[in-house]
């Protein structure tokens, strides 16, 4: 058992997908007051001050594991969650016909252990469907998500190219995490 430090449903997803035993609760942290403008470095500072918030917090008796996800445009611009449907239309508009990197960074802490990893998955996108755009932005799907991006959802059908992990695509490498749980 782990307790799920994020209230991520996609991070959700996967650790079930992944038959993972986990309770979910995050820990109060503001994001805002990080300042960088470095996507592997913004990821890091985030997931490292939610496993400290959450270690203040929670304590250590469940292993605690945070995670956070942006997405890095070619130009290395940072598209974090966007705040509105305005917004998530300019995010996934830098997106379109565009490659990107969806950089995630977890830390998974026990009383004897700990496991840092920054990871990114890169995606080749197609051009996006102006009304397939407008349905999506209309469902609210993207709420919630790093750049508005769903790999596995609204997003897939554009993918031309991929070099990474689709959980590291949907905010946390599970594939990297597996192996050090068992220690």
């Amino acid at each position: 058992m782990i307790h799920l430090a994020s209230n991520s449903e996609s991070r959700a997803l996967l650790l079930n997908k992944f038959n993972i035993d986990f309770i979910q609760k995050a820990p109060e942290y503001d994001e805002e007051q990080i300042t960088t403008k470095v996507a592997k470095d913004f990821v890091y500072i985030a997931s490292k001050g939610k496993l400290e918030a959450a270690i203040k917090e929670f304590g250590l008796e469940t292993p605690l594991l945070t995670a956070d996800s942006v997405i890095a445009t070619e130009d290395g611009a940072i598209l974090r969650k966007p705040k509105d449907r305005e917004d998530a239309k300019r995010i996934l508009e830098l997106q379109s016909g565009s490659n990107i990197a969806i950089i995630s960074a977890m830390h998974y802490k026990t009383k004897t252990f700990y496991l840092s990893d920054v990871s990114a998955t890169y995606y080749k996108f197609a051009p996006f469907e102006a009304s397939h755009l407008e349905r999506y932005l209309g469902s609210g799907e993207w709420q919630g998500k790093a750049g508005g991006c769903m790999v596995e959802g609204f997003c897939k059908k554009y993918i031309e190219k991929v070099e990474g992990y689709e959980s590291t695509a949907m905010g946390l490498s599970v594939e990297r995490l597996l192996g050090w749980m068992e220690r």
